[in-house]
């Protein structure tokens, strides 16, 4: 399956209205693992990356929900290709850079991808939309021990799984969730609760992960601790403190109507404005015009059956995929010229907003 087949391909967190929430995005779950007998990527000769991309590479396309996916070397995409794969989520910036031996398996569905020869010769992750990380832990749980009957995974008895980064030794997981906090934003409380989120050990970091900015409100929240602790125990302390943050952003959102809804209204009603008559947006501006979108239709202001395309356009606002929309690359100025064409079009026909919104009973 080609790159543009697998875009072309329905997909749960792209065109799934089902399991759209209010705040949490998607979840992820991300687990590391490294071939017994073989140097680390960043220390492996291009023959020996060579050798634990094939084996890898052959196991991971022998299991049944990975074999009528997309597997493909790196060395093999397009500069726009792995822009595209980047900002779906499916392979990391990292693996994006790489020259030699890098490649990764996506499933049809795109849930499930497997990179191999990133930091750690295999990083197999599960992708859902929603709240869901018990579905995705069983799933990748699946996929650990079919990959571990045809690959010899370095494990030790003391440390675990025995990972190029000692962050991630033990279990070797990261799980993750992508949350929507324009309310915590809007009223600067974001700087406490990542403070208050680091003290439980986890972590918050922006849109694409470290490094990264927090564009449209949208951050991620993973565990940091790897070692000493049972993957259900990882998951079930992450949870707890997602739901916090949940209950956190949502009597944010209730402080913020009740000080001056005016005020909260003004900016969603500005930001509608914008969509549909601007002429020029970068990816930046357009990500937060598009929070606001999102807000408005959690609040009421818009119908809720828009979430799913507000969703949608958080990715298809991004300048790999626009430019595979417009098939071309182009620079920075004309992407922004095509985004905000795209949007205009997109909001031509977006039901006017409906500022009539009742809480608590009052008006």
């Amino acid at each position: 399956m080609t790159i543009a087949a697998l875009l072309d391909t329905p997909s749960e967190l792209t065109d799934s209205a089902s399991s759209k929430t209010a705040i949490v995005l998607m979840t992820r779950v991300r687990l590391a693992r490294n071939l017994a007998g073989h140097p680390f990527p960043g220390w492996a000769k291009p023959a020996q990356r060579g050798e634990v991309f094939a084996a890898c590479r052959a196991a991971v396309a022998a299991i049944p929900q990975m074999k009528r996916g997309c597997n493909v070397a790196i060395a093999d995409l397009s500069d726009l290709e792995r822009q595209i794969l980047v900002e779906r989520h499916l392979i990391s910036r990292e693996l994006s850079g790489t020259k030699s031996g890098g490649g990764v398996v996506i499933s049809k569905d795109q849930a499930v991808s497997v990179m191999m020869n990133e930091e750690d010769h295999l990083r197999i992750q599960v992708l859902r939309s929603g709240f869901n990380l018990k579905k995705a832990w069983s799933t990748i749980n699946e996929l650990d021990s079919a990959l571990e009957e045809s690959l010899d995974f370095a494990f030790s008895p003391t440390l675990g799984y025995l990972t190029a980064c000692p962050t991630n030794l033990g279990t070797g997981m990261r799980a993750s969730a992508m949350m929507h906090l324009p309310a915590l934003v809007i009223s600067n409380q974001m700087e406490k609760v990542v403070r208050a989120v680091n003290q439980l050990g986890m972590v918050v970091r922006g849109l694409f992960g470290e490094g990264s900015d927090a564009n449209g409100s949208i951050f991620q929240i993973s565990n940091q601790t790897t070692l000493g602790e049972a993957e259900e125990e990882i998951l079930k302390r992450l949870a707890s403190v997602l739901q916090s943050i949940i209950e956190h952003e949502l009597n944010a959102r209730e402080k913020l109507l009740e000080a001056d809804a005016g005020k909260l209204f003004d900016k969603i009603g500005r930001a509608f404005g914008i969509l549909q008559n601007s002429h020029l947006l970068n990816s930046g501006e357009a990500m937060n015009l598009l929070s606001l979108i999102r807000l408005g239709v959690d609040l009421g202001v818009f119908a809720d059956a828009n979430r799913s395309m507000i969703d949608r356009l958080f990715i298809e606002a991004q300048p790999g995929h626009l430019q595979h929309a417009q098939k071309g690359e182009f620079e920075p100025g004309q992407r922004d010229l095509l985004r905000a064409s795209r949007l205009r079009t997109e909001f031509a026909n977006f039901v006017r907003p409906d500022f009539t919104f009742t809480t608590n009973g009052k008006n």
